[in-house]
């Protein structure tokens, strides 16, 4: 098992994204760029990491290893459209070893329908045993970082069996490059796809329909600019295309279950993606 010292002696042929003295968010190799946005490698400490540490909602798959004094777990928490509280979990563990997926990109290792696990946390062994007990073993028996990353992404490149089409590849890559302001009909008539067929894939790939992931994207990328203290709410809103900061606020609280003020109150609470959009 990993411990807090091998942090500081990743290779430098890693990409990292972020570190500090207990976490390290590192980039995947590049064949698995696609499906997976980054690794999170964190030894929590009560003192920093609160019980209301909660994570934003991004519409990914988030696989998490976790050590305790009872040994290795892992849970799997499904395409997310709603905060998920985990700080007084992570506060119980010694060890933790997260996978965030990009959107979408969960599917293609064991092509179940993404809807069926949308805002669920499930023990991984119930959706793949195999893969649950080689992964969870790798966990358990890495002594530093890079042989944990080595041996699980030569697992999961082991593991792909499907490539998207390229409509549904491309749709997903304008929703993101247009940061969520375009229209399910726009899209449609940008991919050359009926809105109907691009809803059902997007339900099958990603467990939510192009609407919704439109609007998460949309906020994730208003949680950056607001993270930012001189950002206005005016300012986030003319950014982002919105008609009105009334409107804003509103497709915030749909998603976040706050709004964008007392989000800005208690940030240090509050984890949203780094790598995805």
């Amino acid at each position: 098992m990993i411990d807090k010292k091998s942090l500081k002696v990743i290779s430098e042929s890693r990409e990292i994204l972020i570190q500090g003295e207990d976490f390290a968010y590192l980039s995947p190799c590049a064949p698995l760029t696609n499906f997976i946005s980054n690794f999170t490698i964190s030894f929590p400490d009560e003192s920093a990491i609160s019980d209301d540490y909660t994570i934003m909602p991004h519409g990914s798959v988030t696989l998490v290893l976790f050590n305790d004094n009872t040994g290795a777990h892992s849970f799997l928490f499904g395409p997310t459209t709603k905060p998920q509280r985990v700080g007084d979990i992570a506060n119980r563990c010694g060890v933790i070893f997260i996978i965030e997926f990009q959107p979408a990109g969960f599917f293609p290792f064991t092509e179940i329908s993404q809807k069926e696990l949308t805002d669920k946390i499930l023990p991984f062994s119930f959706v793949d045993d195999q893969l649950d007990k080689t992964l969870r073993s790798i966990f358990a028996a890495s002594s530093s970082v890079d042989e944990l990353l080595l041996a699980s992404e030569a697992l999961l490149i082991s593991r792909i069996r499907f490539q998207y089409p390229v409509e549904f590849a491309l749709a997903v890559r304008t929703i993101i490059q247009m940061e969520g302001a375009l229209t399910t009909e726009d899209l449609s008539h940008q991919i050359f796809y009926s809105s109907r067929h691009l809803n059902r894939l997007f339900n099958l790939y990603l467990g939510m329909s192009i609407k919704s992931f439109s609007r998460l994207v949309r906020i994730n990328k208003s949680i950056r600019l607001l993270n930012e203290r001189t950002n206005t709410l005016d300012f986030v809103c003319e950014r982002l295309g919105y008609y009105d900061v009334s409107h804003f606020v509103k497709d915030f609280k749909i998603v976040c279950g706050m709004t964008p003020q007392t989000y800005r109150s208690n940030m240090s609470d509050f984890y949203s993606e780094i790598a995805k959009f």
